[in-house]
């Protein structure tokens, strides 16, 4: 019998993607799903951009464009990267993809060997060790708490670099914790990496408008860092275009042509329409755009903390960007609902969609499996409802 790859079967389902889909099934039978499970800003993409779209159509922009993007949008995005990150890059040295999600993939085939080791900061995104898997290299988990505002240290880095080490891989702001490193924090993980100097940095900076420390640094700005450092950013956070699909690094040339080679054999460019409408949004000024999305997010984040604060056993830092809350829930564990007990964090989150109709995402999935996503990119009145039916429901268990 005909059979999937092994490559397919080592792969897991995005656990994001997975509790959306079963949070559509429960409401496709007629249930009150509250959807706190995706990454995605409930706002709606900028008019401006729209309407540069929409001329894009008009002026024909349906054809094939370069690998990497037009060059106009190279461009608009170099002044970006000089002008938010102090961060010098030539056209060339940025390619365009269809999402920052192909970014790290093409990142990771480029440059990843069999059994290469990537370190990985816990919490990371669910899909960099998927895509590392992917790309047949071996990740390498370095693991953090609640008590350490979900940071890791240059002593826990070093102490996990073999010569196998290929890539430090990290989000700042970060999915899933909202943690943000600091400049000092940056900088003394750079001094680290100075006494290995083969060590590539992928820098994933796509939360870069949602800090609410007004105090964005990009590692790749640290002298040391700049010939190895790639950073990756997009425009489905910052400006609410999810379904765009536009990301973008810039990187060292060398690195930059081994994504365009992958790129040009799988997809080639992302659409020439978003890639107009992503021009616009590079030149226009971010904070005009992104401040009061930002603003909205902070007071649901300060609502949300505070209604959480109220269920015995739930345990918060403060996220200091991005939109997701990221609370140590282990309390729960081993209480039971009947006879069935509550062993970890996947249990709890099937729990609550089941019981409370409330859809979140199990920590396993980002390295910290005595933790749960949360996700405030959501109404006011939806986030005040799910505390309030996780309250009821966690009381429940006994």
């Amino acid at each position: 019998m005909t059979e999937v790859s092994e490559r397919l079967n080592r792969l897991a389902e995005s656990a994001t993607l997975a509790m959306a889909r079963m949070s559509r099934e429960l409401k496709e039978e007629g249930y009150d799903i509250i959807a706190l499970s995706l990454g995605e800003p409930d706002f709606d993409t900028p008019d401006f951009i729209k309407e540069s779209a929409k001329k894009a159509i008009d002026d024909n922009f349906s054809h094939y464009t370069p690998v990497p993007g037009l060059l106009e949008l190279r461009e608009a995005i170099c002044r970006k990267f000089k002008r938010d990150n102090n961060l010098d890059f030539t056209p060339n040295q940025i390619v365009c993809s269809t999402g920052a999600k192909q970014s790290l993939a093409n990142l990771c085939l480029s440059l990843l060997n069999p059994k290469d080791e990537v370190l990985l900061p816990c919490p990371y995104w669910v899909s960099y060790v998927e895509i590392i898997k992917l790309a047949e290299g071996v990740s390498v988990e370095i693991p953090s708490t609640i008590t350490t505002d979900f940071k890791v240290t240059p002593e826990q880095l070093e102490a996990a670099i073999t010569p196998k080490t290929k890539l430090l891989m990290f989000s700042s702001p970060c999915n899933p914790s909202g943690t943000v490193y600091s400049k000092e924090e940056l900088l003394a993980i750079a001094k680290m990496l100075e006494k290995y100097p083969d060590i590539l940095i992928i820098s994933d900076e796509i939360y870069e408008h949602i800090n609410f420390t007004n105090a964005h640094f990009s590692i790749g700005t640290i002298p040391s860092m700049k010939e190895r450092t790639i950073t990756v950013n997009g425009l489905s956070k910052g400006f609410a275009m999810t379904g765009w699909r536009l990301g973008f690094i810039g990187a060292p040339l060398w690195i930059a042509n081994a994504c365009n080679k992958v790129q040009g054999q799988i997809t080639s460019a992302t659409c020439a329409i978003a890639q107009k409408a992503g021009e616009t949004a590079m030149l226009a000024d971010p904070k005009a755009v992104t401040t009061d999305m930002k603003n909205t997010f902070l007071r649901r984040r300060d609502m949300l903390l505070e209604k959480l604060k109220e269920i015995p056993g739930i345990k918060c830092n403060i996220p200091k960007g991005a939109f997701y809350i990221f609370p140590d829930v282990s309390y729960y564990f081993g209480k039971k609902d009947g006879d069935k007990t509550i062993e970890n964090a996947n249990d709890l989150c099937m729990y609550l969609l089941n019981k409370a109709h409330v859809a979140l995402v199990s920590g396993a999935a980002f390295g910290n499996p005595e933790c749960i996503r949360i996700s405030y990119a959501a109404a006011d009145d939806k986030l005040m409802e799910a505390a309030k039916r996780m309250k009821e429901k966690l009381a429940e268990l006994k």
